[in-house]
């Protein structure tokens, strides 16, 4: 990740809806339930990690016993990390893990989580390769890639070529050109599917792109028939605070959709949110803890009605990087640099348990700022309410009798009765549950 100042988009607008009560009924489905899997099943929910970047200690504080712990705790599916080509291959050639790779190493072989790894960075060995800009330096990275996919095809990886590509081509235009990533994805997709060819290979992992001018510039290069997927970056931390929210990453998210859809003809062209995040930062641009907290289980309850398209969010990051409380960069962490967790930890795993296995699900609105999601497994209904504006609270009801029916927040241990009283509803997701049963319409009024 760099230092991102986002501006807010105006390409998407989202409806209003004015009624304080609306029926959630399930969305018309192509194929029926049963045929469906469950959402962990077909969508990656993982974080940043950084084993790949800093040598045998890291300097921020990761240590792959202590990380791969907090990953299998807060139940994600995968994770999302650095790795070098200037690490993996030796002089002469010789490709393989070394010491410099130890930590990534020990966290891909831990079985943790499907590694998203990113294939990047030149080589001190070799011109012109930071980045590649001839055939011969082309052609060196993708023997890279092959090794490196070779070496963890049993991890069912997913490759992502290279980081914020576009960041860099605001120093260096003419060497980060979209022509210069055209042709090294041209050589390297293919190098890596000839030894896994199961893997998923992913480009883009676009940086903060006003307007989108740049993306517009990949995406009619023809870059997406060398893609098994697309990733983007998504900030708003910088913006002003009352957009610094999940809404707004989904509204530009949905916007980059569109592009990719007619870029590639397909509207359920595979897309990948690599990074994504609030830092909880002293400084002006961040959040508080549990602003962070909210925006991420929004987020996650939220890509549970989008996985036709969007198939995976790897948040940012794991841990904080630093120990500057002013450093925005320090500061993005699920858990904190000793490791102690941020409200955030709690309300990722609660909101990921609540959704994962469902099979279908659909967002309402249940007023101008209030949203609904309901999702359907095999286990029962659910719905995830919250609203989007932090200071303005609500509360709900069952339109009926629902004996079974349970409410809490993510970070709560335990679940109250949800039938015949008002829930409150607030920026924090309220969590419903009918358990073996199906859940009625709800009724939303100002909270009293």
């Amino acid at each position: 990740m760099t230092a991102k100042i986002p501006r807010p988009s105006r390409m998407w607008n989202g409806c209003r809806v004015a009624a304080m009560a609306l029926t959630l009924g399930v969305a018309a489905q192509t194929a029926s339930a049963q045929d469906q899997l469950p959402l962990d099943q077909r969508f990656v929910l993982g974080v940043g990690t950084h084993q790949g970047l800093g040598g045998p200690v890291s300097t921020r504080g990761y240590v792959p016993a202590v990380n791969v712990e907090q990953i299998r705790q807060l139940g994600l599916t995968a994770f999302r990390d650095d790795f070098p080509w200037s690490d993996f291959e030796q002089p002469g050639k010789r490709m393989g893990f070394t010491p410099q790779l130890g930590r990534l190493e020990r966290q891909i072989k831990s079985g943790v989580g499907r590694p998203f790894l990113i294939l990047a960075f030149g080589h001190h060995l070799v011109p012109n390769s930071m980045p590649p800009t001839t055939d011969e330096a082309r052609q060196r990275f993708a023997a890279y890639a092959a090794a490196a996919a070779q070496s963890v095809a049993q991890q069912q990886p997913v490759f992502e070529l290279w980081n914020e590509w576009n960041g860099a081509a605001k120093k260096d235009p003419a060497g980060f050109s979209v022509a210069n990533y055209l042709a090294l994805a041209k050589v390297t997709r293919p190098a890596v599917k000839s030894v896994a060819p199961n893997a998923q290979f992913v480009v883009g992992a676009i940086a903060d792109d006003p307007g989108f001018a740049w993306t517009q510039q990949l995406l009619q290069s023809g870059v997406l028939q060398y893609a098994d997927g697309i990733s983007i970056h998504l900030y708003n931390f910088c913006m002003a605070p009352s957009r610094r929210t999940a809404g707004e990453i989904i509204e530009r998210l949905q916007a980059f959709r569109q592009l990719v859809t007619q870029a590639s003809g397909k509207p359920d062209f595979p897309i990948y949110v690599t990074e994504a995040g609030w830092t909880t930062a002293s400084a002006k641009c961040g959040v508080s803890e549990q602003v962070q907290a909210d925006n991420l289980a929004q987020l996650i309850l939220w890509a549970s009605t989008a996985s036709s398209w969007l198939k995976g969010i790897s948040i940012y990051e794991l841990k904080d990087s630093g120990k500057n409380p002013a450093g925005l960069e320090d500061n993005f962490g699920l858990y904190h640099f000793d490791n102690s967790p941020k409200p955030a930890a709690c309300a990722v795993r609660g909101a990921w348990a609540f959704v994962r296995s469902s099979v279908t699900a659909e967002a309402k609105k249940l007023s101008s700022d209030v949203v609904a999601i309901k999702a359907s497994s095999a286990d029962g209904d659910k719905v995830a309410v919250w609203t989007q504006d932090q200071n303005r609270h609500y509360e709900v009801r069952l339109k009926g009798d629902v004996p079974n029916a349970t409410f809490e927040t993510p970070c709560e241990a335990s679940a109250e009765p949800a039938s015949g009283g008002w829930m409150p509803v607030s920026s924090t997701p309220l969590l419903i549950t009918a358990v073996g049963g199906a859940l009625p319409d709800l009724e939303l009024r100002p909270a009293r």
